[in-house]
C-alpha cells in the first residue's frame, strides 16, 4: 500500500507543475483574434441561471443572464467579459440596447460575454430624494457586486467542471455601465470590509462576496471595465490591483467625471469618477487606460454610433495586451509613451496631410484620427511608408493621430 501511495504521489508531483503551466498560459491572439471581428455573429444562449439572493423586499430573486458566444467557435478556452448595465439601481434590463451591442461586438471578437441582470431598489425616501438615497444607494451597489461575484464564481464553477461556456478562468473581467459600472469597480478593488463606510452596514448583507451563489470558487477579476462610473473612495484602489480601463464624459451630469455629491440624504455620500480613479490607479502603479470624452454628457456611448465606436476600440486596446502575457504593462497617459517617429506635413493643412512612416511601419498596425472631443473619426491602416491622410468631410481643426505604443501626432486641418 505504501509502494502505491509513494508512487501516485510521485506522479502528481510529476504532472502538476504541467497543469500550473497550462493554467497560467496565456491567450493565444494570432490570426486577428479579439482585434478584428473574426467572426460573423454570436451565439446566444438566455436567462441562464447562475444563482438566487434576497432582495430589498425580503424576496428570493433568481439570478439570470444572457450568454454571447463567437458563432461557430472551436477554442477551448476563451476569456469572459461580465457586464451590468446602468439604470441607477432602480431600472435596467440585460437585454437594454447597449448591453446586447457591446456584447455581440465583443463575441464577434472572439470573447464569450455575459449580460447579467442583478438586484434593483433601494428604500425610498420620497420623490426626488429616493433617486439620490445616501444609504441605499450604496447597498444597492453592495447587492449588485455580491450577484456579479456569483457570476464570476459560476463560470468558474463551469470551467472546472462541465466547461459547457469553454471560458478560461484566468481572464474574466468585470464590466458595467453607469450603475453597472459603480458594480464593476467594486468587483475590482472593493477587498475589505474597512473600505466600506459603517452606516452601510456590510455584514448584514452578507459581506463582500455575499451569498448570491456558486461558493468554494474565488470572485477575483483579472480586470475591470469603468463606463461612467465611480466609486466612494480612490483609496480602494491600491498597489497590485488589476488593470483599470475607464471611459467617461466630461461633462457628465448624473456622475461626475471628476467628484461630486450624489446622495440627498445624510451623511452626505460623495463619489469619484474616472478623473479621479484612474489618476489615483497611476499614483500606485495600476496599469490603466482613460479615454476622456470632451463636453460629453453621461454614458453617450449609449446613445452616440460614434461614442459607441470609440468605446468599444478603447476596450478592445486596453484588453488585447492583458490577452498576450499576463502582466503586460499598459500606458497609463499618452505622456507616458515613446515620442513618435511619425512625421506629418504640412501643418495645418487644407486638403490632406502627408504622413511619413518610419521604416518597421509594417509593424504600426492601425491608426486611429480623434478629434477634440476623444471620438475616433476615421481609421487607417498604412499600406507604404508614404501614405496621405485626406481631409474629406472632416471639420476645420485640431486632431490626434494615435498608433498603438506611441504618443499621438498633431493633426491640423484648416
Amino acid at each position: 500500500m505504501k509502494t502505491l501511495f509513494h508512487f501516485l504521489l510521485a506522479a502528481l508531483l510529476l504532472v502538476a507543475p504541467r497543469l500550473a503551466s497550462a493554467q497560467l498560459a496565456p491567450i493565444d491572439t494570432a490570426r486577428g483574434r479579439y482585434y478584428q471581428p473574426v467572426f460573423a455573429g454570436a451565439t446566444v444562449t438566455s436567462n441562464v441561471v447562475y444563482g438566487s439572493a434576497t432582495t430589498l423586499l425580503g424576496t428570493t430573486q433568481q439570478l439570470v443572464m444572457d450568454i454571447y458566444e463567437p458563432a461557430g467557435d472551436t477554442v477551448k478556452r476563451r476569456p469572459l467579459l461580465i457586464f451590468a448595465h446602468q439604470g441607477g439601481f432602480i431600472t435596467g434590463s440585460k437585454t437594454d440596447a447597449y448591453m446586447v451591442n457591446i456584447c455581440t461586438r465583443m463575441a464577434r471578437l472572439g470573447y464569450v460575454a455575459a449580460s447579467i441582470e442583478y438586484r434593483l431598489g433601494f428604500p425610498l425616501t420620497g420623490f426626488p430624494s429616493a433617486l439620490t438615497d445616501t444609504v441605499g444607494l450604496e447597498q444597492a451597489a453592495i447587492r449588485g457586486m455580491q450577484d456579479m461575484r456569483a457570476a464570476v464564481r459560476f463560470f468558474r464553477q463551469d470551467a472546472a467542471t462541465a466547461k459547457t461556456y469553454r471560458v478560461h478562468s484566468n481572464y474574466i473581467v468585470a464590466a458595467g455601465s453607469s450603475a453597472g459600472a459603480f458594480i464593476a469597480l467594486e468587483m475590482g478593488y472593493l477587498d475589505k470590509a474597512s473600505e466600506v463606510p459603517d452606516y452601510v452596514g456590510l455584514a448584514s448583507l452578507g459581506g463582500i462576496e455575499g451569498a448570491s451563489g456558486n461558493p468554494g470558487f474565488s470572485s477575483a477579476v483579472a480586470a475591470v471595465l469603468n463606463l461612467s462610473g465611480a466609486t466612494q473612495n480612490p483609496s480602494i484602489i491600491e498597489a497590485g490591483n488589476v488593470p483599470l480601463c475607464s471611459v467617461h464624459g466630461t461633462a457628465d451630469p448624473t456622475v461626475p467625471y471628476f467628484q461630486g455629491r450624489i446622495g440627498a440624504s445624510l451623511p452626505p455620500k460623495y463619489v469619484y469618477g474616472s478623473g479621479r480613479l484612474n489618476p489615483r490607479a497611476t499614483a500606485v502603479g495600476v496599469p490603466n487606460v482613460l479615454r476622456t470624452l470632451k463636453g460629453a454628457g453621461h454614458i453617450p456611448f449609449e446613445r452616440n454610433a460614434t461614442y459607441a465606436d470609440t468605446t468599444f476600440w478603447t476596450i478592445r486596446d486596453f484588453l488585447r495586451p492583458l490577452l498576450r502575457q499576463a502582466g503586460t504593462a499598459l500606458a497609463a497617459k499618452p505622456s507616458a509613451l515613446p515620442p513618435s517617429a511619425v512625421q506629418a506635413y504640412p501643418l495645418p493643412a487644407q486638403e490632406a496631410v502627408q504622413l511619413t512612416l518610419p521604416t518597421t511601419w509594417p509593424q504600426l498596425g492601425e491608426a486611429q484620427l480623434l478629434d477634440m472631443t476623444g471620438r475616433v473619426v476615421r481609421r487607417l491602416v498604412p499600406a507604404a511608408q508614404q501614405v496621405q491622410l485626406p481631409r474629406g468631410t472632416l471639420a476645420p481643426g485640431i486632431y490626434s493621430l494615435k498608433f498603438a505604443g506611441q504618443a499621438p501626432v498633431r493633426i491640423v486641418f484648416e
